[in-house]
């Protein structure tokens, strides 16, 4: 019954002979104001991977400006990178209608494709700075052409170290990511996150900010108005952005693998 209406319920009670009588909004009404409500629902993961604590505690170190137990210095950077895959035109089959007095836009419901490109992103956790480019696709090129604009520029270019946070997407994954880009660039230090951990990833919160002030409601004449927007927009964000006040620590960390180490023992899955 968690996934019956209001109405529904109402009903299956007069019929099961809870009630003789009673409203879909009396239910509803009891429903809202009651502290358990079964029809909503979160999804949520373990952390499978065996060294999650230890490589999501580098991570939570770096945001603090500490690594490997030691503060970092004015000459050292820490980016959170990734990418955000198939962004799509939806060019609308008839013009949008913009908003009027008591009325809101109007966007049509049926569009044609008009093509999907993937925006890659590195955001400078201390400094808040964000540098992004749209790539045709993603890959290993195209993430290393991101690496390249930043890394070619100064500060990072002549930083003691520029600390590079990365998920573990085919684009940067494991040791031959960490080698392409030390040869590249030895001042990099790669720090990939542990699988299952993308929410330790700043630049997520940056791609959720994207998402609802530049691709909410998705309608666009072309794939080349997607590109100018998403830049346009990187560029206007980045004139008042200040850091994320991030406040989990390994302190929370450990609090949060003790609580999950409750429930069942982790497989020592890499």
């Amino acid at each position: 019954m968690s996934r019956y209406a209001a109405r529904d319920v109402a009903s299956q009670c007069v019929q099961q002979g809870l009630v003789a009588q009673i409203s879909g909004t009396t239910v509803w009404r009891w429903l809202h104001e009651d502290a358990i409500k079964p029809w909503q629902h979160r999804t949520w993961i373990f952390p499978r991977a065996r060294d999650f604590e230890r490589k999501a505690g580098r991570v939570l170190d770096l945001y603090h400006r500490t690594w490997a137990g030691k503060p970092l210095s004015h000459k050292d950077f820490v980016i959170s990178a990734d990418e955000k895959p198939s962004i799509q035109a939806r060019i609308r089959i008839h013009e949008s209608l913009p908003a009027s007095p008591g009325k809101p836009a109007r966007i049509e419901h049926e569009y044609e494709r008009g093509g999907a490109l993937t925006y890659l992103a590195a955001w400078d956790v201390h400094r808040a700075k964000v540098y992004g480019r749209c790539e045709s696709r993603s890959g290993i090129q195209p993430f290393e052409r991101l690496i390249a604009q930043v890394m070619g520029q100064e500060p990072y270019r002549s930083a003691r170290r520029v600390f590079w946070i990365l998920d573990n997407g085919s684009s940067h994954r494991g040791e031959p990511c960490v080698n392409r880009l030390r040869a590249a660039w030895p001042n990099i230090v790669p720090v990939h996150l542990p699988v299952h951990s993308s929410w330790l990833n700043q630049v997520e919160i940056y791609f959720s900010i994207v998402q609802r002030k530049v691709l909410t409601p998705n309608d666009f004449p072309s794939l080349e108005a997607v590109s100018q927007r998403l830049i346009d927009f990187q560029t206007r964000y980045e004139s008042t952005a200040r850091p994320f006040a991030w406040k989990f620590t390994r302190q929370g960390l450990a609090e949060l693998m003790h609580k999950l180490s409750q429930h069942e023992e982790l497989p020592t899955h890499h």
